[in-house]
């Protein structure tokens, strides 16, 4: 078996949140709005349930689904191990938000959400990706050639919505759903960006990031960088934020399934009313 490349610094991650001196969150914020209307449509009742994410004491212990409310227990995604300690026993629905993003092997850390989950048990997912950050990443790349005439590692890179039902297949779950939340904040400018990012506890993730500081002189170009681009009218600078939701179910017996090639009881004749090509 292949190890997966480390990307993240799992001890610098849960740093950076410490370091914070609030835990308010946006981002968080639409994502748990997000997730009581997507949790609403389901008509199940969830008598054991996990939810996963930052700051696990500020999340909800209580969720609500079309049957009615569903307790859960809250664990922290950024404790510094690369896998978070779940409670015992099997669980009928696993949600884990604003976490893969960070996970150096996600196809691994989805099949062992999975082993916690009964069977026909839900896994519910959301995480930053596709274009996140897209006008940031940029912006630093033509800084570094700018200022020291190579690049470095300073936005971490992101997966793409295209992607995550193959992730859901190969962690062994059945009737995979992807989709992605589109969001385009807007900013004074590239700097208060940058501050937000550092308040949120986003600062570089990674593990092969610049051991220095970033300079003043690099800064600077990045920001006339990013507002050359991004700016508005009014001088306002744009920011992409994409939430990737992934769904998917422990196979079961009672789960639909595709029909048998060839198993068809009504003709396209009949359906289109003539002759098929």
């Amino acid at each position: 078996m292949t190890t997966a490349p480390r990307l993240f610094d799992d001890v610098q991650i849960a740093r950076n949140l410490k370091r914070r001196q609030s835990v308010d969150n946006f981002v968080r914020e639409l994502v748990l709005e997000d997730l009581s209307e997507r949790l609403s449509a389901y008509k199940r009742d969830f008598t054991q349930a996990i939810l996963i994410g930052p700051d696990a004491e500020t999340l909800p212990s209580s969720l609500v689904t079309a049957n009615g409310p569903v307790t859960v227990q809250r664990v922290e995604a950024f404790s510094g191990a690369e896998f978070p300690a779940l409670p015992e026993g099997e669980q009928d629905l696993v949600i884990s938000l604003l976490h893969l993003q960070a996970v150096n092997d996600v196809p691994g850390h989805l099949a062992r959400l999975r082993r916690v989950l009964k069977p026909d048990g839900l896994l519910l997912a959301a995480f930053l990706g596709g274009e996140t950050l897209t006008e940031l990443r940029e912006a630093f790349l033509a800084a570094d050639l700018q200022v020291t005439g190579g690049a470095s590692a300073r936005v971490a890179p992101m997966a793409q919505v295209r992607d995550a039902g193959a992730l859901l297949q190969r962690a062994g779950l059945a009737l995979p759903v992807a989709d992605v939340e589109t969001h385009r904040v807007r900013y004074a400018n590239p700097f208060a960006l940058m501050a937000e990012l550092k308040a949120l506890g986003a600062s570089n993730p990674l593990a092969d990031r610049p051991r220095r500081f970033a300079t003043r002189t690099l800064l600077s170009a990045a920001a006339q960088a990013y507002a050359e681009k991004e700016s508005d009218p009014d001088g306002r600078v744009r920011a992409t934020l994409e939430i990737i939701w992934l769904a998917g179910w422990v196979p079961h017996e009672s789960q639909q399934k595709p029909l048998r090639p060839g198993s068809a009881t009504v003709s396209m004749r009949d359906v289109l009313g003539g002759e098929t090509p």
